[in-house]
């Protein structure tokens, strides 16, 4: 994989999860993932679709944590 795009490109762990967080116009809320895996507030989630999608991916972030 390396040799075909780069290792730069290649990410160190997938975490496999049901829901993303979503707006209601189902644009997928990547600052809410940066603030979850870098530990920062979440700020505004007023326009989040579910708000279970952000407990499930940090639960599933907190269980890879564990396991490194």
């Amino acid at each position: 994989m390396k040799s075909v795009i780069g290792p730069i490109a290649v990410p160190k762990a997938v975490l496999i999860v049901d829901k993303l967080p979503k707006t209601r116009s189902g644009k997928i809320m990547r600052r809410l993932l940066r603030a979850i895996f870098m530990g920062l507030p979440l700020g505004d989630i007023t326009t989040l679709e579910d708000e279970a999608s952000v407990e499930e991916i940090r639960k599933a972030y907190e269980e890879l944590r564990a396991q490194i």
